[in-house]
């Protein structure tokens, strides 16, 4: 484990910080009692709150953000240097390594290559990290994608790596057909006497997928688009509930017609 001290005085300061807040005696007593699991839903918070203030165009709030997710990496390496695992600067050492290896074209002197042979590249290099790391080798193409990563993105990651092995269509009919499709299934599992609730959840499942194709054919970030209809939607919504107010209304007493109408005044907006 690396001892050596970084030479910018604000990290330092920052890594200084972290170790006070754990001290057994003298720290916080939250921190105190943090271990990995405990704060990975903080870390997963943390990585919304910055995509939202991305999102926002709001440079202030970003680097404000920025920090709070740095403060989650060096937490993180606080608890590995008490274990005598690791520390910051090997976590600062594996990664520069890392861009170094995978970037040949960069660091070396190669060739320049087409983006294909670029992915390739990268592909072959990740799998030589893995064997030369003793994992288990899994020649599937759906090996190694994180099961931690959010439904949409694991989705879409699922997606772009059987496109890579040809498992695809090449032109966007067929991905729009399986849409219409994957509604009609969830309709006819909707449309019985008694319909059977997982068949009903499987079916939404199913589009769901499918409609995280069509984002991915037209170069698109499920998640990123979601994100976005999510804010969109918040901020008309916020919207129709002044409107209904002016009206001297609540949104509980106010009819679906009246709340219909403030939403097509948001929207013409």
């Amino acid at each position: 484990m690396s001892e050596d001290k970084s030479n910018n005085p604000q990290l330092e300061r920052l890594l200084n910080i972290m170790q006070q807040l754990r001290d057994p005696k003298m720290g916080c007593p939250w921190d105190q009692k943090q271990n990995f699991e405990s704060i990975v839903p903080h870390t997963i918070e943390e990585t919304y709150e910055l995509v939202d203030a991305i999102l926002s165009g709001n440079m202030v709030d970003t680097k404000d953000e920025l920090g709070d997710l740095l403060f989650q990496i060096v937490f993180y390496a606080q608890l590995a240097k008490e274990q005598g695992d690791f520390d910051f600067e090997d976590i600062a050492e594996t990664i520069s390594d890392k861009l170094i290896r995978r970037h040949p074209h960069v660091f070396q002197a190669t060739a320049m290559k087409t983006d294909d042979e670029l992915n390739q590249q990268w592909e072959k290099i990740k799998q030589l990290e893995r064997e030369s790391a003793g994992k288990t080798l899994d020649n599937s193409a759906l090996a190694n994608i994180p099961k931690g990563m959010t439904p949409l993105l694991r989705a879409q990651k699922i997606q772009k790596n059987c496109a890579k092995v040809g498992f695809d269509w090449t032109e966007l009919p067929p991905v729009v057909d399986k849409i219409h499709e994957e509604i009609a299934e969830v309709l006819a599992e909707i449309n019985v006497s008694k319909p059977d609730q997982q068949a009903v959840e499987e079916e939404i499942g199913d589009l769901l997928f499918a409609v995280v194709n069509l984002a991915r054919h037209t170069s698109v970030n499920a998640e990123t688009a979601l994100i976005k209809a999510n804010r969109k939607f918040e901020k008309r919504f916020r919207q129709v509930e002044q409107i209904i107010a002016h009206q001297g209304l609540s949104m509980e007493n106010a009819s679906l017609e009246q709340m219909e109408a403030a939403w097509q005044q948001v929207k013409g907006h």
